[in-house]
């Protein structure tokens, strides 16, 4: 019976860790990234006697035009008849991404909805090392081509009805009942201008007692959940993130692509601020860039999010 050497040992461990590699590549490039799940959630955060409110929450399409099985699992969403979409961003993956983002939420025409902007709607995604994404949160890139955001927005606006939160506030009727919102553009590209919106929410004008109020954003960073915490928010919804996109098993997000502690990076959580706690809904999106195509431990996602009323 031959002996292992520690050469031959150490070979065989290195071999071993190259195959589970190998494995876990195979797995994310090609398997789970197409594993489109929708996630139940629920919170009771709205004012005593309000209604409850089904809201689709999704982001970070990043679409290509080609990508036409996860456009035709965001159209099927249209199926579930919520009271509200909220869409937090970086719907764009390429240049002629608008053509799948009118495939995917044109059944959704006539539904309440808001949105906000990632920096991918407005510049296309550029060629880079993947794993830089570990190394902190990416940094812009000067060269990349801009996009048709205006396209864009005109198709949610015009075609489907639903309302531009960036750095705004609205009142929207949602299953009969008043809803205020208020958000802002990307955070992550310091394109939000929270000083602009205390006198767009004052410009609403009295907001009865017991109406819902919920922020969006893109990225959720805490400077930005601080201020809508502050502003009265109910929920507060945002993206980003990808839930981390390469994940440990049991452990979760090892970057967030922001300075939102790492725990919260996806999903349902509560967010804290000077004594008000509000519930925080972040999700981990559905697409990824073009260039860095692999999700490990976090399905691609969208969130059917129910709000109820405070006990």
């Amino acid at each position: 019976m031959p002996v292992a050497t520690p050469a031959r040992s150490a070979l065989i461990a290195l071999g071993a860790v190259g195959a589970a590699g190998v494995a876990a590549a195979t797995w994310g490039i090609g398997i789970e990234r197409y594993l489109f799940t929708l996630r139940h959630a629920t919170a009771r955060s709205l004012p005593a006697g309000s209604r409850p409110i089904r809201i689709l929450h999704v982001s970070d399409a990043h679409m290509a035009p080609w990508q036409h099985r996860k456009q035709r699992w965001l159209a099927s969403l249209a199926e579930l008849r919520p009271d509200l979409v909220v869409n937090t961003g970086d719907n764009l993956g390429h240049e002629n991404g608008l053509e799948g983002i009118r495939a995917a939420f044109a059944p959704f025409a006539g539904v309440p909805g808001v949105f906000v902007h990632g920096s991918n709607d407005v510049h296309a995604p550029s060629p880079r090392n993947p794993f830089r994404y570990f190394m902190g949160p990416s940094a812009r890139v000067a060269t990349a081509p801009k996009l048709d955001t205006a396209a864009m927005d005109r198709f949610f606006t015009d075609e489907l009805g639903w309302t531009d939160l960036n750095n705004a506030a609205a009142t929207l009727t949602v299953a009969g009942e008043r809803i205020d919102l208020f958000g802002v553009d990307d955070a992550h590209r310091d394109w939000d201008e929270l000083d602009d919106l205390p006198p767009a929410i004052d410009a609403l004008g009295a907001r009865p007692a017991g109406v819902p109020v919920l922020g969006v954003t893109h990225a959720p960073y805490q400077r930005v959940l601080n201020a809508f915490t502050d502003l009265g928010a109910d929920a507060i919804l945002g993206g980003h993130t990808h839930g981390g996109q390469v994940c440990i098993p049991g452990f979760g997000a090892i970057v967030a692509n922001c300075d939102i502690p790492l725990k919260q990076a996806k999903g349902l959580s509560t967010w804290t601020h000077a004594g008000r706690s509000v519930p925080l809904n972040v999700s981990a999106g559905c697409g990824h860039s073009i260039y860095a195509p692999i999700r490990f431990a976090c399905r691609p996602e969208a969130t059917l999010l129910t709000l109820l009323p405070r006990a």
